[in-house]
């Protein structure tokens, strides 16, 4: 039985890799949270960012657009691997949407 878990997991962990690659971004250097569509709340979570993590993302996007531009990808030693790839804006994103949903609620009571 134990064998089958690990076997899952080992299974989903390929899976899940192999969709990583897949999506394309992680060629470019990008991580996940740097091709959100950016909404409001994204907005709102990205001037919540610090100045540091801010400007490493804007780097990111600027070097991926450069390199879209010349039709190229980084090198693949380069690419973004999925256990590199930090969700550094989930956690702000997730506090500003249950903002907004506490203040709709808020105003739609009163």
């Amino acid at each position: 039985m134990a064998l089958f878990f690990v076997q899952k997991r080992a299974m989903s962990s390929a899976l899940q890799k192999f969709c990583y690659n897949l999506s394309g971004f992680n060629k470019y250097g990008l991580m996940r949270d740097d091709v959100l569509y950016e909404d409001e709340d994204v907005k709102e979570a990205l001037k919540r960012l610090p100045t540091k993590v801010l400007d490493e993302r804007n780097y990111r996007i600027l070097r991926a657009v450069q390199l879209d531009i010349q039709k190229s990808i980084l090198p693949k030693e380069q690419w973004t691997k999925l256990e590199e790839d930090v969700l550094y804006l989930q956690p702000i994103l997730q506090q500003v949407v249950k903002e907004r949903q506490e203040r709709e609620e808020w105003n739609k009571n009163y």
